[in-house]
């Protein structure tokens, strides 16, 4: 069910298309798929001129950021092995002992709901009398740290972005934040957060798309405020299960809004709208449509753990919709495995083919 104790016990690949597909261009909040110019001319040049991408001179610009970020991403891993090289030798943290997942960072209420879950007579009601459900959409709140650690964990992120320590960020989307490999939080934090702690809960709750077997994560902190990333435009992640924590500080509005299944799209989607609440987080399946509206006034940090399991994405690539072309990848990569053919657990239904 899990993948070892921190590091990862078995070689992870990522999907080719992550060098093509999914390309977000931020001045008119579209993806994109990129091959070469005359396939971007012919399927997006009339999206493009919608959204005001009209001159020879716009789409240029368009052309130079699209193959600035297929080169960047061809270059993701060995720039944030080098980086993570250098905090690891060079950062000195303010706060160490948050490093260390220990039971009393986790709320008494999320630490009760693990206890639920891994009793022998746990089923999916039960655990709907510990948790809430947000919506038909399969979103769920529950606690998951205390305040004081969601306040001292700020700080410690806070410490590190004020360093001179090289810093990537976590995506095209977001240009505040922290990735938490790089910092050296996946190893005694965040894999075991998701393998002794989260599991339990996703396997009642997602038992169709691989909940109950999550073996690899990207986790990041995303950062919001007025005079930074403002929101967040429509998106999904790659990932099975997503849990999005709110960590603070002060902050009004921005909150996230949800649609439908990218696999189950409708005419006109009908989204819920959902506040944050500092120190509880949401678990939402990965390919649920999202985004975050503007925060008004301070500023909110937020902990993003995407959760994904080979036993679902060998099969589908969430990203491309194909069989997933392997290529070789640092640390857990995208989630993929070569995995012998039949090694698909029976208990998972892949949801991604709805």
């Amino acid at each position: 069910m899990s993948a070892g104790a921190g590091s990862p016990a078995r070689g992870f690949f990522a999907c080719a298309c992550f060098h093509t597909d999914n390309l977000f261009l931020r001045r008119y909040g579209l993806h994109v798929s990129y091959r070469d110019e005359p396939q971007l001319r012919r399927d997006y040049g009339p999206v493009l001129g919608d959204h005001g991408c009209r001159s020879d001179e716009d789409f240029n610009a368009v052309l130079e950021e699209i193959q600035k970020e297929v080169q960047r991403r061809k270059q993701l891993d060995h720039q944030s092995m080098a980086r993570k090289a250098i905090i690891s030798q060079c950062y000195k943290p303010k706060h160490p002992e948050v490093y260390v997942l220990q039971d009393s960072f986790l709320a008494p209420e999320f630490l009760e709901t693990v206890k639920y879950c891994t009793s022998q007579d746990a089923d999916f009601q039960g655990l709907l009398r510990h948790i809430d459900s947000i919506s038909d959409k399969r979103i769920y709140r529950l606690p998951v740290f205390t305040e004081e650690f969601c306040r001292v964990f700020i700080e410690e992120m806070e410490n590190f972005e004020q360093s001179k320590m090289p810093k990537g960020r976590p995506n095209t989307m977001n240009n505040y934040g922290v990735l938490l490999n790089e910092l050296g939080l996946y190893e005694a934090f965040i894999t075991p957060l998701r393998e002794k702690y989260l599991q339990p809960i996703t396997c009642l709750l997602y038992p169709d798309c691989g909940g109950g077997f999550l073996d690899s994560h990207k986790a990041f902190i995303v950062k919001y405020s007025l005079h930074e990333d403002l929101d967040l435009s429509s998106h999904y992640d790659n990932a099975e299960v997503t849990l999005n924590v709110s960590l603070g500080k002060e902050f009004t509005e921005g909150n996230l809004y949800f649609g439908d299944l990218r696999q189950a799209p409708t005419p006109v989607p009908k989204y819920v709208e959902i506040e944050h609440v500092v120190s509880q987080g949401l678990l939402h399946l990965g390919g649920q449509i999202h985004g975050a509206l503007p925060v008004a006034s301070g500023e909110r940090w937020n902990l993003i753990v995407w959760m994904r399991s080979s036993a679902v994405r060998n099969q589908l690539c969430p990203m491309c919709n194909k069989k997933p072309e392997l290529v070789d990848a640092e640390g857990f990569g995208d989630g993929f495995t070569r995995s012998p053919e039949g090694d698909m657990p029976k208990t998972v239904d892949l949801c991604s083919l709805i």
